[in-house]
């Protein structure tokens, strides 16, 4: 849906925090609607967790609801002291925050991010959109994936768009349909395994390029059920919780082994899905160069990778895309993708001098 108005310009602030768990991302950009929409990132930063905070968020999901809601404020004050230091005096028109997501349960109607949105705005005297990922679930939907409004509105010269953050996921157009969906854990799994070695995530695939592929686990792993359901589908720590890790830990293989099959798992699942055309790779994954040798060498498709900007940070410049759409009551999440019942317009919004 496309708003009558025109030739009007507008300064967001996007916020996303994800499951790779790098940090706070922060992008402030201008978006322009002239008929079509148009973006210029100004400024950009991630703001790195502390480790007390990184190992709370990394087993929220084990927690209960009470500690949850704790962690919510504590994440929450973090995501306010951090906009206002990387905002300063600047003036902007919309903070849109993604938040932390803690469970994502689709289909038993549970999805929760967390990071209270109330000290934003109270410190902002700005409009934050957040909770985007609710509505959808109430209606039907997965949830997920968000982003490929943005894809479809932002960056129409590509056939398929790809970010690998924690999870990989694509969106491409179909017709007069977006189709999209999560295809398979990344760094979810490559930083925990890499931080069984001591260190933080595998360097450029360094570690696992020298340990042995290891043929029945990669079996194994390819054959779960997920990788042949159609899309719309999304992932989340729970499946990966389920799935994935009891047949890591099964396998007995020394981390470099596990390091380098699960590498292989997941350019054979990115090659199978996207097999031809030009795509369009963002996110965290990109810059395992073993990861996208063995995904160029695997595939026909022409795989572009952006300026650094532009990888680091599509999700928040798309957060904060999504929010501004909620804002002009415009349909920001479609049903195409995530399996709605419709297309919609979500997010919750918080106003300067509100209560909540």
């Amino acid at each position: 849906m496309k708003a009558a108005s025109t030739n009007k310009t507008y300064r967001v602030l996007g916020l996303m925090s994800g499951t790779s768990l790098d940090g706070l991302d922060l992008c402030l950009a201008h978006f322009h609607w002239n008929g079509d929409w148009s973006f210029v990132i100004e400024r950009s930063r991630t703001v790195a967790y502390d480790k007390t905070i990184e190992k709370k968020l990394r087993t929220a999901h084990l927690q209960t609801d009470e500690w949850i809601a704790d962690l919510d404020i504590e994440l929450g004050k973090i995501f306010s002291r951090s906009v206002e230091a990387f905002c300063q005096e600047d003036e902007i028109d919309l903070i849109a925050s993604h938040g932390h997501t803690i469970r994502h349960l689709p289909d038993e109607g549970i999805t929760w991010q967390i990071g209270n949105p109330a000290f934003m705005r109270d410190t902002m005297k700005t409009p934050v959109v957040y909770d985007f990922r609710s509505a959808d679930v109430a209606l039907g939907g997965q949830g997920a994936p968000l982003v490929p409004i943005g894809d479809q509105d932002l960056f129409v010269d590509f056939d398929f768009c790809v970010n690998l953050g924690g999870f990989s996921n694509c969106s491409y157009q179909e017709g007069v349909n977006r189709i999209a969906g999560d295809i398979c854990p990344v760094n979810v799994v490559l930083n925990a395994l890499a931080e069984r070695l001591g260190h933080s995530y595998d360097d450029q695939g360094r570690i696992a390029a020298t340990g042995q592929v290891d043929a029945a686990l990669l079996q194994a792993l390819d054959s779960l059920p997920y990788y042949f359901e159609p899309f719309p589908k999304s992932l989340g720590r729970e499946w990966v919780d389920r799935h994935v890790w009891p047949l890591l830990n099964a396998s007995e293989l020394e981390e470099t082994s596990l390091l380098a099959t699960f590498t292989h798992h997941i350019a054979r699942q990115l090659t199978r899905t996207l097999t031809s055309g030009r795509i369009l790779a963002t996110g965290g994954g990109v810059k395992n160069s073993y990861l996208m040798r063995l995904v160029r060498d695997q595939s026909a498709a022409e795989w572009v990778v952006p300026n650094t900007e532009l990888v680091d940070f599509k999700e928040a410049l798309i957060f904060g895309f999504l929010g501004l759409l909620r804002l002009r009551q415009e349909v920001n999440v479609l049903a195409s993708v995530t399996g709605a019942s419709k297309d919609h317009s979500s997010g919750k919004i918080l106003y300067p001098n509100a209560g909540g």
